[in-house]
C-alpha cells in the first residue's frame, strides 16, 4: 500500500518499534495528525481473550471526561412518560412502530446511537437483523436498554462510547478530535483504557493487554506500553 508524503514524514517523527507511555504517545499522534481536518484519534486494542467464547466477551461502556468532540444523534423508542422524558432531555428522535416502519421502508439511518425502554425491546426486536451489523442495536450492557431514558441520553450527549470485542479479538474506539489538547486525550485514554481493564471477563487467562495502538484518522499507528494501564 503506497502512502502520501504527509504519512510518510509522519513516520520518521517516531520509533514503530518502541512502546511509548500514554502522554508521549497522545503528543506524537497529535504531530502526525496532519489531515487538513479535524482528524479523530483511535485506540485499537488487542486483548488475550477469546471471542468465539462467550464467558470471553469484552464489551461495555464509558464516559470519556471529555466527551469525543463529535455531535451525536440519539434515536429513542419510547412511549408515555418515557418518551416526554426523552425529548425533555435533547433526544434527536423519538418514537415506537413508526420509526420501525421509517428504517425499515425508507432505508433511514439519520441517528448514530439507539436508546430503548426495556418494554420496547420487543417492537425493536423487528428490525435487529438491519440494527445488529450497523452495531446500532440496543443493549442492556452499554446502558442503552434503560428506563432511565433521560440519564442515558445525557451520558452519550456528554462522551459517552461503547466498547466490543469484534471477531479478532480487537477493540477499536475513538478518544477524540486533533482539537482537543493533549491533556484532554491522555484523560480520554486514560478513562478508556481503565474501562476496559476493569473489564477483563474472569476466564481470560495470559496476558490481557496484547497491544495498545494509538492513530489519527490519516496518520500511522503509535504502538503504547500497555503496562502502563
Amino acid at each position: 500500500m503506497k502512502h502520501g508524503k504527509k504519512y510518510a514524514d509522519s513516520l520518521k517523527l517516531f520509533d514503530r518499534q518502541k512502546q511509548y507511555d500514554p502522554e508521549e504517545a497522545v503528543k506524537l499522534a497529535l504531530q502526525t495528525a496532519k489531515a487538513g481536518f479535524d482528524e479523530t484519534l483511535e485506540v485499537s486494542v488487542r486483548l488475550g481473550v477469546d471471542p468465539r467464547q462467550a464467558d470471553q466477551q469484552v464489551r461495555g461502556a464509558v464516559v470519556l471526561p471529555n466527551g469525543t468532540g463529535k455531535k451525536v444523534r440519539v434515536l429513542v423508542f419510547a412511549k408515555g412518560d418515557q418518551a416526554k422524558d426523552a425529548e425533555a432531555a435533547g433526544a434527536d428522535y423519538v418514537g415506537a412502530e413508526e420509526l420501525v416502519e421509517k428504517i425499515q421502508k425508507e432505508n433511514w439511518f439519520d441517528f448514530d446511537v439507539v436508546v430503548a425502554t426495556p418494554n420496547m425491546m420487543g417492537v425493536v426486536g423487528r428490525i435487529g437483523r438491519i440494527l445488529g451489523p450497523k452495531g446500532l442495536m440496543p443493549n442492556p450492557k452499554s446502558g442503552t436498554v434503560t428506563m432511565e431514558v433521560a440519564r442515558a441520553i445525557k451520558e452519550i450527549k456528554a462522551g459517552k462510547v461503547e466498547y466490543r470485542l469484534d471477531k479478532s479479538a480487537i477493540i477499536h474506539c475513538p478518544i477524540g478530535k486533533k482539537s482537543f489538547t493533549a491533556e484532554q486525550l491522555t484523560e480520554n485514554l486514560n478513562a478508556l483504557m481503565g474501562a476496559i481493564v476493569r473489564a477483563k471477563p474472569a476466564a481470560a487467562k495470559g496476558v490481557y493487554l496484547k497491544s495498545v495502538v494509538l492513530s489519527s484518522t490519516m496518520g500511522p499507528g503509535i504502538k503504547l506500553n500497555s503496562l502502563k494501564f
